[in-house]
C-alpha cells in the first residue's frame, strides 16, 4: 500500500475506512474487515475493484446457511445469477441442490454458497487472474465469516483460485486437500455434469456421486467428535 493511500484511510475524521476498500484493488482487505455477511454484501454491491463491476446487474454474494459446516465455492455468476442476485440459481444451480440431497445435505442447514468472482464475466467467460486478485479478499472474508469444517471445490477455477493447484479435475477431484487449516475437495462443476449426463461407471456422474458420499462420510466423521 502507498503511503498516499495510508494517509487518506485516515486524514478524514468522519470517514468510515470501509468506505474506500470498494474502490481501489491497490486497498487491501485485511482479515476481519467485516462483521457480518450484510456489511460484506453491502461493499459489494458497489465494488469497482476491477472492471467486472462497471457492467453487473448485481453482485453475487452467496446464499445458504450462514454457519453451514459446508462451504461451495463455485467460478463466477452467470446470467441467471446476475439477474437475481444469488448464485447457482440457473440449470446448475438446480442440479448442485439434487446431488446436496441425495447425501442428506441443504442450503437451509448444512451449506452455504459462493463463486470465487462476485461479477458475471462478459460472455460468461472465465475470470482473468487480476480479477480473481480483486475479488478473493472478498471470498476469503465469507470463509472466514462462515468458519466451514470443509470447502467444495467446484471446477478448475475455483480450485486455482483458492489453493493454487493447476492440475486437471480429472486428476485431482475427489482428493482430500489442507488449505489454511481446512479440508477441501475438488469437484466437478455441475455444469460440467449437465454436458456430460452418462451415470454409467467411471464417467463424471458416477464419479461426482462417490465423491459426494465421501464427503457426507467425512461430514458425519467430524461431527461426531
Amino acid at each position: 500500500m502507498s503511503s498516499d493511500i495510508q494517509l487518506n484511510l485516515f486524514d478524514h475524521p468522519n470517514s468510515n475506512p470501509r468506505d474506500l476498500i470498494p474502490t481501489d484493488a491497490k486497498i487491501p482487505i485485511i482479515p476481519g474487515t467485516y462483521r457480518n455477511m450484510s456489511e460484506l454484501a453491502q461493499d459489494c454491491d458497489h465494488c469497482h475493484r476491477c472492471p467486472l463491476g462497471d457492467s453487473r446487474t448485481h453482485a453475487v454474494v452467496g446464499r445458504g446457511h450462514l454457519q453451514a459446516p459446508i462451504m461451495v465455492i463455485g467460478e463466477a455468476p452467470g446470467q441467471s445469477e446476475d439477474e437475481t442476485g444469488l448464485p447457482f440459481v440457473g440449470r446448475s444451480g438446480q442440479l448442485l441442490e439434487k446431488i446436496l440431497a441425495s447425501v442428506n445435505l441443504s442450503t437451509e442447514q448444512d451449506v452455504y454458497i459462493a463463486n470465487i468472482n462476485k461479477c458475471r464475466p462478459p460472455q460468461n467467460r472465465v475470470p482473468t487472474p487480476d480479477e480473481i486478485a480483486a475479488c478473493k479478499p472478498y471470498l476469503l472474508e465469507q470463509i472466514r465469516l462462515v468458519d466451514p469444517k470443509i470447502i467444495l471445490l467446484t471446477g478448475a477455477t475455483a480450485v486455482k483460485g483458492i489453493i493454487g493447484d493447476k492440475q486437471g479435475m480429472t486428476k485431482i477431484r475427489g482428493q482430500w486437500m489442507e488449505w489454511e487449516g481446512r479440508l477441501c475437495m475438488p469437484i466437478f462443476h455441475p455444469s460440467y455434469l449437465l454436458r456430460n449426463p452418462s451415470k454409467e461407471v467411471g464417467k463424471p456422474k458416477w464419479l461426482m456421486w462417490q465423491d459426494m458420499q465421501a464427503v457426507r462420510a467425512k461430514l458425519d466423521e467430524i461431527t461426531a467428535n
